[in-house]
């Protein structure tokens, strides 16, 4: 399936969430997604934004570690039915914009968290979160200055094309 429709479905589902267990399984999921999406740009991505992918992978998966993850058939992991990621730069756009939504709901989980371990483990989750929509910005940023390099190009050639 496209990163971008598993990324809406990961959005729904979040705002979607009805008690503190089924918030905690769709901020693993987005997590999840968000480590997924961040290795297939690192392996087949635009180059520039490979080292920036790898982070997000690692902060991704960092986002993961610290949650205990939720008990799910293998069918209903998202990340595992990325088959496609057809537009890099509404990829990610779509992907911050998730990765913010999931730092909001985590605030919220902190604040209601009843004991010490699942505030820090918001916390902890809440800046992986962060760090990983950093990593999307930036990633964003070097599409944006790519896409002002390639048009100059192509006008620099002799045949215009």
């Amino acid at each position: 399936m496209d990163a971008v429709r598993l990324i809406l479905a990961s959005r729904r589902a979040l705002a979607g969430g009805a008690d503190a267990a089924e918030m905690m399984a769709e901020v693993w999921q987005a997590q999840a997604l968000a480590q997924a999406i961040g290795s297939r740009l690192a392996v087949s991505g635009p180059p520039e934004l490979r080292g920036e992918a790898l982070g997000l992978t690692e902060l991704a998966g960092r986002g993961c570690g610290v949650l205990d993850p939720p008990e799910l058939d293998p069918g209903d992991l998202r990340a595992a039915q990325l088959t496609r990621l057809d537009d890099a730069r509404e990829t990610l756009l779509c992907l911050g914009g998730l990765l913010g939504e999931v730092g909001i709901a985590l605030v919220g989980m902190a604040s209601a968290a009843a004991d010490e371990t699942t505030y820090w483990q918001c916390m902890e989750a809440i800046d992986a979160a962060d760090e990983s929509r950093d990593r999307v910005r930036e990633m964003l940023r070097k599409l944006a200055a790519r896409e002002e390099v390639l048009p100059e190009d192509t006008q620099d050639s002799p045949s215009g094309v």
